[in-house]
């Protein structure tokens, strides 16, 4: 099995989740997205746009939880997602809570970094908030770069976390668990990284590893990879397949995805009568990651 790298940089997020159809083959889905094993491991997705409440039904006969975000997604414009926990709620899912942060280049200085942070912060605790999230909910920071953190990217992230914390919800980070080329020989994991200078906080780690190996690819059969697996011991959640593919990590498993290089639910591909909505899926150790209910 080889190590992946990846050069430090931003990731573009499209939604989507699962599937396989025409030349390549169909994943065969776990029953009700739960694995067989003593130590459960549970399936999920995020997407970017709200896949409808239509579709509703037909993705949770494969996931146990969604991704719902609190703020527009990255590289969106809007955020489709808003009034919609009810409904999603109402079919048994458990909720994977996101809030988009921001990226290095909006960041001129620590001290602007610190601001803004506080700012996001009292956005995202009120948002979670009008949205019906209890308090307590761990709300996930999405962090798009890669590698080792400026001061001021770390700054951000702080400030952020000790908001959230003191509005009455939890912290959480959504960012990389592949190891970046720092050049020289270095390479730094960006949740190790995370960790390390996070002092006594206590956060709830979701990466992304999207490289096969370790990742299975597009795919949603038993068993459920752990989280765990994801090169990042201390994850509570993994990303391991992204919409669309990143070709050069994927390329030992491309043939899991749908032809256009995206994942597709169950009966959801382009074309079904449920819809096409497609989707990142991520596996965890809890049904309900964010600990809404």
């Amino acid at each position: 099995m080889g190590v992946w790298f990846y050069v430090r940089s931003v990731r573009l997020r499209c939604a989507v989740f699962f599937l396989v159809t025409g030349p390549f083959v169909l994943a065969v889905a776990t029953q009700n997205g739960k694995s067989d094993d003593n130590h459960a491991t549970y399936l999920g997705f995020d997407a970017n746009d709200y896949p409808g409440e239509g579709a509703l039904p037909e993705l949770r006969k494969t996931f146990v939880f969604a991704g719902y975000w609190l703020n527009s997604p990255p590289s969106a414009k809007s955020n489709s997602w808003v009034g919609h926990r009810a409904a999603i709620a109402q079919l048994g899912f458990g909720f994977l809570v996101l809030f988009n942060g921001r990226l290095e280049r909006e960041l001129k200085s620590e001290t602007n970094a610190r601001v803004l942070a506080a700012s996001d912060a009292r956005a995202a605790s009120l948002s979670a908030g009008r949205e019906g999230f209890r308090a307590g909910t761990i709300i996930f920071v999405d962090q798009e770069e890669g590698g080792s953190m400026s001061a001021a990217q770390l700054a951000y992230l702080l400030t952020w976390f000790d908001g959230v914390v003191a509005a009455g919800f939890r912290a959480g980070i959504y960012c990389s668990g592949m190891p970046a080329n720092e050049g020289h020989g270095e390479f730094t994991v960006t949740a190790h990284y995370i960790r390390e200078h996070a002092g006594s906080r206590e956060l709830t780690y979701f990466v992304y590893n999207d490289a096969c190996p370790p990742s299975p690819g597009c795919l949603y059969s038993n068993p459920i990879p752990k989280p765990s697996a994801s090169g990042v011991p201390f994850a509570s959640i993994w990303q391991f397949a992204q919409s669309p593919r990143r070709r050069g990590f994927t390329r030992h498993c491309g043939t899991t995805y749908n032809a256009d290089g995206r994942c597709y639910a169950p009966g959801m591909a382009p074309g079904s009568p449920h819809g096409s909505s497609y989707v990142d899926i991520e596996s965890a150790i809890s049904p309900d990651p964010s600990h809404t209910r």
